[in-house]
């Protein structure tokens, strides 16, 4: 295929040390523009009678649904923990409800598989050393204002474990993101302490496998960003963003990799797919 790498020595071992990189204007006006008019049009075309699926970093266990597990291979909407009142019914517009579409626009949807899968993406996986990358997920993460809700202190490999482990997450701002609308926020270097739970999916749905740490706020870091920079995560990296109670929204497009070379994907992950996703290249 002929990829080379887009990543600078210098990018690469930041990369390494601290578990993340912020690469400014890795999506053009252009993309982000047809990215956001597209998701734009999803939501309006959306039924939210067809769903009142939530979703929530807190509640994940007593939440999950079959709607949850045939999102990996569906486009499917999931409203803010805040969304509704307490007879059930939206307090605002579906458009200022949604929490996130996914998990699958980057197969599925034209705008979003286009930039997914470019040929700038790939090369930057490469840099990353990926023999044979696939996307496993995606998200369009609307963070809306005044209901944003939070997103816990997590690692990516807990929900999409390879052995050995091969997540790494892309984070796409299409909105300004700051510490008043709920950017992401990490604790550098922590990739280096390795995996510390796991989220499984057994015969009674899912569960973590051991209680999640605690963790001094002190040792986050503000990621702010602006529209178009790309945050590159390494799995085992904790991180998380708080609720988003400004006015402004906080829109992202988020991508999970894992390499299919030399590794293999856990059978008792959340996400079981019918059918196996089509690698990005293979070297």
């Amino acid at each position: 295929m002929g990829i080379v790498g887009n990543l600078s020595p210098q990018q690469r071992q930041s990369f390494d040390s601290q578990g993340f990189i912020v690469i400014e204007s890795y999506a053009s006006p252009e993309e982000i523009e047809a990215m956001r008019k597209r998701m734009d049009e999803l939501l309006r075309d959306f039924d939210p009678t067809t769903t009142a699926s939530i979703f929530s970093t807190k509640n994940q266990l007593k939440l999950t649904s079959e709607y949850f597990y045939e999102s990996a291979e569906k486009i499917s909407f999931f409203f803010e923990e805040k969304a509704f009142d307490d007879n059930g019914n939206l307090k605002q517009s579906k458009e200022l409800s949604v929490y996130k579409v996914g998990h699958a626009l980057h197969e599925i949807d034209p705008v979003f598989k286009e930039f997914s899968r470019s040929e700038k993406v790939s090369s930057l996986l490469f840099s990353l050393g990926y023999k044979r990358p696939v996307i496993i997920q995606s998200m369009y993460i609307c963070k809306q204002p005044g209901i944003g809700g939070e997103v816990c202190p997590h690692q990516d490999n807990s929900f999409l474990y390879t052995e050995p482990k091969t997540c790494t997450g892309l984070w796409l701002a299409l909105e300004d993101a700051t510490v008043v609308n709920g950017c992401l926020r990490a604790i550098p270097e922590s990739q280096k302490n390795g995996l510390v739970r796991r989220f499984i999916r057994g015969e009674d749905g899912v569960f973590f496998d051991n209680p999640s740490p605690s963790y001094d706020q002190k040792d986050f870091v503000p990621i702010e960003v602006k529209a178009g920079s790309l945050v590159v995560i390494h799995g085992d990296l904790i991180h998380q963003s708080f609720e988003n109670r400004s006015s402004n929204s906080r829109h992202a497009y988020s991508l999970h990799v894992v390499d299919t070379d030399g590794c293999k994907w856990a059978e008792d992950n959340w996400i079981r797919r019918k059918v196996e996703p089509e690698p990005l290249y293979t070297s």
